[in-house]
């Protein structure tokens, strides 16, 4: 019998944040169901690409962010 999980299973499954039991049980339906072993998939590659992204600003917009506070600066 094929189980449906909740996609948030999948989601703590893909960040490994799943007790050791439940992570078989995951596992186990994975191993049974191609359509959820797809899902999965399509997860890890996300969860891949998004740990890729960069996270911090382009230097030239940091520096439009000093210059801006620094007009606040000089009307003192």
């Amino acid at each position: 019998m094929i189980q449906t999980l909740p996609h948030s299973t999948l989601l703590q499954y893909v960040y490994n944040e799943l007790p050791p039991e439940r992570q078989r049980e995951v596992e186990e339906a994975l191993q049974h169901d191609p359509d959820l072993a797809s899902t999965c998939a399509d997860l890890l590659l996300a969860q891949r690409v998004l740990d890729g992204v960069r996270r911090e600003p382009r230097p030239e917009t940091s520096e439009a962010i000093l210059r801006y506070s620094r007009t606040f600066l000089a009307k003192s």
